[in-house]
Order: C-alpha cells, then sequence, then structure tokens
C-alpha cells in the first residue's frame, strides 16, 4: 500500500498562485509532443563567442564566489555601454547590481524597496511573477488593463491604456508603477508620449519607477524605438531599470540579470539580493562582460531572424483564422481565437496542444480581471524557422477544423 503524503503547505501569500502557466503549458506539451511555442525560451544557442569566453573564464579559475553586487569586469562593461546607450555616466560600483536574472532583480526591488501596505501600479496582462513579488512584498497591485486596437485600428496598431484610468490608479499610498516595455505579452512599445504621462505622476505622486526591460534590445520598426523612462526629466532619482543577458543574446539558461538605479534606491535592492542569492555565478559574469563589450553585430543579426519568424507565424496564424496584433518588440504574437468558436482561451490552449500538437499560452493568467483574456492566446517566435514551417504545417488544419465543426467542445 502506498504511503500518503501529507498534504503541500503553501504559506498563504503564495498558495494563490499555483503553478506557472509556463510550466503547466511545456508540461503539456511535452505530454502530448506538441511543438511549444508557448514558454519564451528559444530553441536556439547563443552566439558563440560568448560561450567560449565563459569557458575561457572556467579554465582561468574564475570559480568561486563572485562580488555581490556583480564582478568588476561585468558591471563596469554595463557601465560603458549604459553611458553609450543614454549619454549619462554611471557609477559601476555603486549604481549596478548583478542578479540571477531579472526575475531576482524584480524580487529584489520588491523586497528591498517596496512596504507593507504600499500600493504598486501593474499594467495588465502581466508577467506572472509582478503579481507575486506584490505578494512577497505585502504591496497592494492596482491594476491598469492594455486593450488591443478596435477593429478599426490600421495593422500595426498597439495595445493601448486609457490616461483617466491610469490617473486613477496612482492615490497616495502608491510608491511604485512597473513597466515592462517592450512588453511581454502583448509586444508593445511604450511611446515617448506614454513614458512622459507616467513620468509625470510619478514626479506628482512621489512614486519610484521599476521598470522591466529584457527585450530592450528586440525592437522591429523604425517609428516604435525603445524608450528607458530613466532617461526623462525628473526619474534618474526615481528608477530602478531592470534587464538581463539572456533574451538579447538567447543564452536564457545563464540567468545573468542586472538592476540599475541611483545609490539610494541601489540600496534598497542590495538590502534583499544579499540574501536571496548573495552572489551569481562567476565565469557567467565574465562572459556577459564580453558579451555587453562585443555583442552589437550579433544583436542585430538576432533582430534580423526575430523579425522574419515573427512575419512568417503572424502569416501562418492570419491563415489559420486568427486576428493577430502585430507586436513592435519581445518574443511575442497576441492574436485573438474568438473567430474559431473553440471555446475560452484555457480551453482553446488545451485544444491546440492536444490535436493540433502546437503549444501557446492562455494569457488569462496574466489578468486581474479574467475575461480581458479570454478570447487571446500567446505564441512565442523566438524559434527556428524550421520549427516555425512544422508549426505552420500542424496550424494549417485549425481553421477548416473550427469550420467544419470538428473542434466543437
Amino acid at each position: 500500500m502506498q504511503e500518503a503524503h501529507p498534504p503541500s503547505r503553501v504559506a498563504s501569500r503564495l498558495a494563490p498562485f499555483g503553478t506557472t502557466i509556463f510550466a503547466e503549458m511545456t508540461r503539456l506539451a511535452a505530454e502530448h509532443k506538441a511543438i511549444n511555442l508557448s514558454q519564451g525560451f528559444p530553441d536556439f544557442d547563443g552566439p558563440g563567442f560568448i560561450k567560449d569566453a565563459a569557458v575561457k573564464a572556467i579554465r582561468e579559475r574564475h570559480n568561486q564566489y563572485a562580488k555581490p553586487t556583480g564582478e568588476p569586469d561585468l558591471v563596469e562593461a554595463l557601465a560603458a555601454w549604459w553611458g553609450q546607450e543614454t549619454g549619462r555616466d554611471l557609477d559601476p560600483y555603486a549604481e549596478i547590481t548583478v542578479t540571477s536574472g531579472c526575475t531576482e532583480a524584480l524580487a529584489a526591488s520588491f523586497l528591498g524597496l517596496i512596504e507593507p501596505g504600499d500600493e504598486v501600479i501593474l499594467f495588465e496582462p502581466f508577467y506572472d511573477s509582478y503579481r507575486a513579488c506584490c505578494a512577497l512584498a505585502g504591496a497592494k497591485p492596482r491594476f491598469v488593463a492594455l486593450r488591443p486596437p478596435g477593429p478599426d485600428a490600421g495593422p500595426t496598431a498597439q495595445f493601448r491604456f486609457d490616461e483617466a484610468e491610469l490617473r486613477a490608479a496612482f492615490s497616495p499610498r502608491t510608491k511604485a508603477i512597473l513597466i515592462n516595455t517592450p512588453h511581454n505579452p502583448t509586444g508593445k512599445v511604450f511611446s515617448r508620449k506614454e513614458l512622459d504621462l507616467i513620468a509625470s505622476l510619478c514626479v506628482e505622486h512621489d512614486a519610484i519607477a521599476i521598470t522591466d526591460e529584457v527585450y530592450e534590445h528586440l525592437v522591429f520598426e523604425p517609428d516604435k524605438a525603445h524608450i528607458r523612462i530613466a532617461t526623462l526629466p525628473g526619474m534618474a532619482e526615481r528608477t530602478v531599470t531592470l534587464s538581463s543577458l539572456g533574451k538579447t543574446f538567447s543564452l536564457t539558461g545563464w540567468k545573468i540579470g542586472w538592476a540599475i538605479a541611483p545609490p539610494h534606491l541601489t540600496a534598497g535592492v542590495r538590502s534583499a539580493h544579499q540574501f536571496l542569492t548573495f552572489a551569481v555565478a562567476t565565469p557567467l559574469q565574465h562572459a556577459a562582460a564580453e558579451a555587453i563589450r562585443n555583442g552589437a553585430d550579433s544583436i542585430a543579426d538576432l533582430v534580423a531572424q526575430l523579425a522574419g519568424s515573427r512575419a512568417f507565424l503572424a502569416d501562418t496564424l492570419r491563415d489559420a483564422g486568427l486576428r493577430v496584433y502585430w507586436p513592435a518588440g519581445g518574443y511575442f504574437i497576441m492574436a485573438d481565437h474568438s473567430a474559431l468558436g473553440i471555446g475560452d482561451d484555457v480551453e482553446f490552449c488545451r485544444y491546440l496542444t492536444e490535436e493540433v500538437k502546437v503549444a501557446a499560452i492562455p494569457p488569462s493568467s496574466f489578468y486581474s480581471r479574467a475575461e480581458l483574456g479570454r478570447s487571446l492566446v500567446r505564441f512565442a517566435f523566438c524559434k527556428k524557422l524550421s520549427t516555425l514551417e512544422e508549426a505552420a504545417r500542424r496550424l494549417g488544419a485549425l481553421g477548416s477544423a473550427s469550420r467544419t465543426g470538428a473542434a466543437a467542445r
């Protein structure tokens, strides 16, 4: 007789979140031998010169604990890169903290800077760890919706928020607003006008901005350039800019991230970071420095590759009967599946994985108001062309199946 295990014990602040939707859909994809267009990781490797630099660092005995706030080689490379990008000099030892990916940088920022009971504004749909970070810090999230463009909008129109809704979200208890641009999952790149509005509200309410900019280099439209809110008037002293190596160089498993902030905010980030991970893999930091210093051509090649993949997958989804919302940056395409008549987003993604053998993400889990995401689905295009071509072959039957009723549930 199998021994009974005691029931799971999960702290009440985390119990509502369960297992992440990314893990669930990746497991389902493996179970049904589906092409995994759900989780945002490439099925190809990053540049060889960066991997060679990691091997070199290991062989040169960079294998003990790193400096907790980041290896000098990496923080100096990041400071030089920031100066080139923004025209502003950083103190690499006082304003940069190296973290275990951007996810740890987010957690450290919340735990180190947000008090229990503070309010934090989140745009929805959101990356799922944002809400969990609020729970860990005891913060109250206030949500502002990014809504898809209407049927009369142009083919490259982006998700938008309502200015009145954003203004109403700010209150005397607002401590921070979290901005993700380019945005996961919508592919939105926030405009200068939008960021100016957010900046003015931060100044008015004495709030800080925490920005997740992991897709900062993966932008595809010349008229929708990535803008750092930290560079806007009045924002350098109230912004924590977060990013990482993984998306820019297709090395998501390395988990090398960083937080850039003025010293008074860096102090809070570091106060939590030292007890979360203490330090990050030493040889990978040295390789990351090499990537930052010499990776411009590799980034340009990746952007060109992803732009082609974006176009191919968008055409595939339109041919299958979905309405595509054109992404200006990042890894993902959001689409409306409701015309196919295959249930809500969860039912649609389950059908897609089990029957069509292509996995995608049901985005209602990225909303506080789940109904806002029921008609939507998220696909990742950060894949080899051969992978997307096979996905296209499988998706070809989707539209005809729904029209004949074979997919009815």
